[in-house]
């Protein structure tokens, strides 16, 4: 559905327009939710911080001050914004002080720096082409690696059946094989 057509639904209906827009975009707020996030919440933290998103979107869409741009940035936006809040948050709450950009963890002195670097530059470049894969492939690929959720689950989660999920998956897999490679990364 395209950004129009889904703020024509909203204006003839908003509980119809909101439950649209969550449905489009809910995996997409998980995701950068829970890469945000990974280091210091849990699963309900997680999920928490996707509904206050969805709240401020839907703030940030309706009646007169709606907001005509990209849909998907402005959503984009609000996640990395909120989940940046519920880090801070969390971090404080558990006693940590550790910057948002920090996700790889402490540096030990008897740890090896240049593995640690080079793996730091792997870990980037492998997220970079996870996310270049594009919805939902970057869902399925994330829930399943990263969560080690089963293909049930994440069809589920994404209303697809569990034979599509898998075959998402493998096709992801393949290109995501090729993007690694075309970036001179062969072994991970």
């Amino acid at each position: 559905m395209t950004d129009s057509e889904l703020r024509e639904l909203m204006q003839v209906s908003a509980e119809k327009g909101r439950r649209t827009l969550f449905d489009e975009y809910c995996a997409y707020v998980y995701a950068i939710a829970a890469i945000k996030l990974k280091s210091c919440a849990s699963r309900e933290d997680i999920e928490e911080c996707v509904s206050d998103v969805f709240a401020e979107v839907y703030r940030a869409c309706s009646g007169d001050n709606g907001y005509d741009g990209d849909l998907r940035g402005i959503i984009g936006l609000i996640t990395r914004r909120t989940a940046t809040d519920y880090f801070r948050r969390l971090s404080a709450r558990s006693g940590r002080s550790v910057p948002i950009e920090d996700t790889a963890g402490e540096l030990h002195s008897e740890e090896d720096i240049a593995a640690n670097v080079e793996r730091s530059e792997l870990s980037s470049i492998l997220m970079s082409c996870v996310a270049s894969l594009g919805e939902p492939d970057t869902t399925i690929i994330t829930q399943q690696y990263y969560y080690g959720r089963t293909v049930r689950e994440i069809a589920a989660v994404l209303k697809m059946t569990d034979s599509a999920v898998q075959k998402r998956s493998v096709r992801a897999r393949a290109k995501l094989k090729e993007l690694l490679s075309e970036r001179g990364v062969e072994d991970i």
